[in-house]
């Protein structure tokens, strides 16, 4: 197993800069284009990535650390932002994710985790009994696949535009 819980930290503290040296004052599109209908940009990935640090990482790790005997977890909404988050600039949800994170780590830190706190479960409603540790390992590398969607959109937005090179570009050739 490679969870540890300094390292999902360090990598949960960084993702706000990566997604702010994305996006923030941007002078194009970057932060809307995406690669269809029904398909997520920066702006609709950092309004998701808001909403979980609200409704999902943390307040989920609460109930698993806590003392109720009900440890079923309330359903996520992964598509909230659409409601949510669509009358604020990039600027301004890169600010608050920002703050957002900055919370939720001090809290998680602030725990004073063990092996046997990591090793506490709660119920997920699709995915049934899940561990604190498991809990904090998704939440490390849902960051990473949003960046690495981003990527991808990134990408693909010049794929008709790089001539020849497209055959040495493997993501467009998949």
């Amino acid at each position: 197993m490679n969870f540890n819980l300094q390292k999902s930290i360090e990598i949960l503290e960084r993702t706000p800069e990566i997604y702010y040296a994305l996006f923030n004052n941007s002078m194009h599109d970057w932060d809307t284009i995406n690669e269809g209908e029904n398909t997520w940009s920066g702006y609709n990935i950092i309004g998701h990535l808001i909403h979980g640090e609200k409704t999902d990482w943390i307040p989920r790790a609460e109930i698993i650390l806590g003392d109720a005997k009900n440890k079923t977890f309330e359903p996520y909404d992964r598509f909230a932002q659409e409601k949510l988050y669509s009358s604020q600039t990039t600027d301004e949800l890169l600010n608050e994710f920002k703050t957002l994170r900055a919370e939720n780590i001090k809290k998680l830190k602030s725990w004073n985790l063990t092996e046997v706190d990591l090793n506490k479960e709660g119920i997920h409603p699709d995915l049934k009994t899940v561990t604190l540790k498991e809990l904090i390992s998704t939440w490390s590398i849902h960051d990473m696949i949003h960046l690495n969607q981003i990527s991808r959109v990134f990408v693909k937005h010049y794929a008709e535009d790089i001539g020849p090179w497209k055959n040495y570009v493997r993501l467009l050739n998949e």
